[in-house]
């Protein structure tokens, strides 16, 4: 109910806007956001006749209607990506309860991401305490620099096996990545070799490069088992779930002068971290 007294009571003209409107059907401002979801709270107000303070605390208050921004998806998924990913989350599932964490130690995933020479830091990050009487704080909007280059990386639940740098303006193509297959082939002799031996497991996302037939008749004379990748499924996608999130938090805000000292920075940063982060990676899972 409406409070009885003080400057919420309604005043004699608006509850009489109510009347007529209810007179007409409009029983609820609930039919007139049901109705159309992006209703302002202006046109709320000019609907029930009633104040825009008036109309938010009936709409955010007493109704409990809170206005959010659509969630971003990477692709509507047809029936048909449904069915595929819920038939490959199950095998693998299955894979797991069969194997259990043996399982994760043969398996080694890489990707493809941009490091810009310049990446701000987000402006949430710059969130600091205020008092009434402290000067406005002012950031300035400044975009990611135009230099960058394109790192590819693999990795398994104890290290990085490899990692490629390239100019972003050279397009990975099924050639360039089939020559990356080959050095983390030689990689992995050096560094885990007992992979091989355990019949390696590889995770990658449905990429074309990494899809191409060049690309399986590589994969197979390496007698490499590819762990099927569903359609627009980012959460597997473990480099850009867990490993990439965590290198470009670790450099915002810093400015590198050239290709060589991006480099630099993010395989010291690999080199850095101990076996449990890169374990944590895979528990995701």
């Amino acid at each position: 109910m409406l409070p009885m007294c003080s400057e919420h009571c309604l005043s004699h003209q608006a509850v009489h806007n109510w009347v007529q409107k209810f007179s007409e059907g409009q029983t609820s401002i609930e039919d007139i956001i049901r109705a159309d979801r992006r209703v302002t709270i202006d046109a709320v107000a000019t609907a029930t006749g009633c104040s825009h303070g008036q109309a938010y605390n009936m709409m955010d208050e007493w109704l409990g209607f809170h206005k959010v921004c659509s969630c971003w998806v990477p692709c509507q998924l047809t029936p048909q990506h449904k069915s595929q990913r819920m038939g490959l989350s199950l095998q693998h599932l299955q894979h797991y309860q069969d194997e259990g964490d043996d399982m994760l130690s043969r398996i080694v995933t890489g990707d493809e991401s941009s490091v810009h020479h310049y990446e701000p830091e987000m402006k949430h990050a710059s969130m600091q305490w205020k008092h009434p009487a402290s000067p406005v704080h002012k950031k300035l909007m400044v975009t990611s620099s135009a230099g960058k280059v394109m790192l590819t990386v693999f990795w398994d639940s104890q290290r990085v096996l490899l990692t490629e740098f390239q100019q972003c303006d050279r397009t990975v193509t099924s050639a360039s990545y089939c020559a990356i297959l080959t050095k983390l082939c030689a990689a992995i002799h050096r560094k885990q070799p007992g992979l091989l031996t355990k019949e390696m497991l590889l995770l990658q996302d449905n990429a074309r490069p990494h899809s191409a037939n060049q690309t399986t008749a590589m994969l197979r004379s390496f007698k490499w088992e590819v762990f099927q990748h569903p359609p627009y499924s980012p959460d597997l996608a473990l480099s850009d779930l867990h490993l990439f999130g965590h290198l470009k938090q670790h450099i915002l805000g810093e400015r590198f002068p050239d290709d060589d000292t991006v480099e630099r920075a993010v395989c010291a940063w690999f080199q850095q971290q101990p076996q449990e982060f890169y374990a944590a990676g895979f528990q995701e899972l």
